[in-house]
């Protein structure tokens, strides 16, 4: 998590407050916000309260440390989160624990499922990289972009992150093409209808539909660009050579 992931409100309160020890807790999720403790070193039970939880017993406490690892916090021992470096806490109204592996960091989670935004928030990856799930003996399987992830099989799971080179996939002239960028010209499009140098006086009008970008039909002439969903944007080239 960076300063940007923070709410201002939340990123103020932890930057001017001075009187007390802040860190940024989390129910559940990876949707943190701020948290004032009077004592920098804490019953477990202490932080459940000033959290505004009830029904103690029912919940269990992890902070997550500068490795990323999850360390638990037990209710009735005390906690220095000064000495631990640690600015994230989460917690789980559940006594059962499901642990994996995260990279090098050792993760425990709450739930039995687990999404891959928030593998990829755990992380702290961007848009060019992925998540994977290791398959031992054969090929790691990317995640899918909001898919779920369970944790009740047989083992530790681990997942790893990894660059990753997107395609997408476009028609052309009604002929399947890969592409590795988004934002496409009308001038590659041209290229891929109808390959190679042409002549002065063949000109190409060109449609499209069901682009990512707005409008998401029209037409493009030269100089123009559309950006092309991930896969099932379609064009249609059309050349006319003038007398």
């Amino acid at each position: 998590m960076t300063k940007s992931d923070i709410p201002p409100d939340d990123l103020a309160l932890l930057e001017r407050d001075a009187d007390s020890y802040v860190v940024l807790l989390a129910e559940g999720s990876v949707d943190f916000h701020a948290l004032k403790l009077a004592d920098p070193v804490p019953l477990g039970r202490q932080i459940l309260t000033a959290a505004k939880l009830r029904d103690l017993d029912s919940y269990t406490l992890f902070a997550i440390l500068p490795s990323g690892d999850f360390e638990d916090i037990r209710l009735d021992e005390p906690f220095d989160l000064r000495g631990k470096g640690v600015e994230r806490l989460i917690v789980f109204q559940s006594d059962r624990v499901f642990r994996f592996k995260l990279n090098e960091s050792q993760i425990a989670w709450g739930q039995p499922t687990i999404s891959e935004n928030v593998l990829r928030s755990l992380a702290g990856i961007g848009e060019d990289e992925g998540v994977y799930l290791e398959v031992r003996g054969g090929e790691d399987r990317l995640l899918e972009t909001g898919t779920v992830e369970s944790l009740e099989g047989p083992g530790v799971e681990r997942f790893i992150t990894a660059p990753v080179q997107l395609t997408y996939e476009i028609t052309v002239n009604s002929r399947a093409r890969d592409i590795d960028h988004a934002v496409v010209t009308y001038e590659e499009i041209v290229q891929l209808a109808f390959p190679g140098q042409h002549d002065p006086n063949v000109s190409f009008s060109m449609t499209y539909r069901k682009a990512d970008s707005v409008p998401h039909a029209g037409e493009l002439g030269a100089g123009g660009t559309v950006t092309v969903k991930k896969k099932g944007t379609i064009f249609n080239v059309t050349r006319t050579v003038q007398s």
